[in-house]
């Protein structure tokens, strides 16, 4: 049974189709253990996405962790996308802080084939730092823009136009990324792309 994570309504969700698949979901995690996971998320006073390895968090987090990894969360997955995940490895990344400058547009390396984002901020009211998804590489044309709420997932197929971004915002914003990818040299590589873009956001935070 699922602990943190709210499945049964995800299943019933319906995938948004154009301009490419989507879906939206506030309470993805579920509200009553969102306090334990703000207590347990990993304590990270630097910009940047982290690899899980290496990090240190506490077992709500890790039991969260988990499940996302998890059998009947990539099931779901599955049926949502209509895609086979059975042997594509997962890769996890958490971040904490955003700088001004982060949030520019982009779509996603296509190593990675379905993107998840979920936000564990208590609230947002900051009018910057709300994910857009867009119907080109401009922020203006966006089909949706949702704030990174406490429990609000984000997820996409990684087409060539899945275009994404939001508006400039500084300060705390918690979200973690997990991401089907094809294989496992793609998780090599990008963990280590991550450690070394951290070791020079530490080196020169501005």
């Amino acid at each position: 049974m699922a602990n943190y994570i709210n499945l049964e309504q995800f299943r019933s969700q319906p995938l948004e189709k154009e301009p490419f698949p989507y879906l939206i979901m506030p309470g993805f995690v579920k509200a009553e253990v969102l306090g334990e996971i703000d207590e347990s998320y990993p304590k990270l006073d630097k910009p940047g996405s982290f690899p899980l390895p290496g990090l240190t968090y506490g077992e709500p987090f890790a039991r969260m962790i988990r499940e996302l990894e998890g059998p009947e969360v990539r099931k779901a997955f599955e049926d949502k996308f209509q895609i086979d995940l059975s042997n594509r490895p997962t890769m996890i990344t958490a971040r904490c802080m955003c700088r001004a400058r982060d949030g520019k547009i982009h779509t996603d390396s296509r190593s990675k084939i379905i993107t998840v984002l979920i936000y564990l901020n208590r609230q947002w009211e900051n009018q910057g730092g709300r994910l857009r998804l867009l119907r080109s590489p401009n922020l203006e044309d966006y089909i949706t823009e949702v704030p990174p709420e406490a429990g609000t997932l984000i997820t996409f197929l990684n087409t060539e136009n899945a275009w994404h971004g939001h508006a400039s915002y500084e300060g705390p914003r918690r979200a973690i990324q997990l991401n089907w990818v094809t294989d496992e040299g793609v998780v090599k590589h990008e963990q280590k792309r991550h450690r070394f873009s951290a070791m020079l956001k530490k080196l020169s935070p501005f």
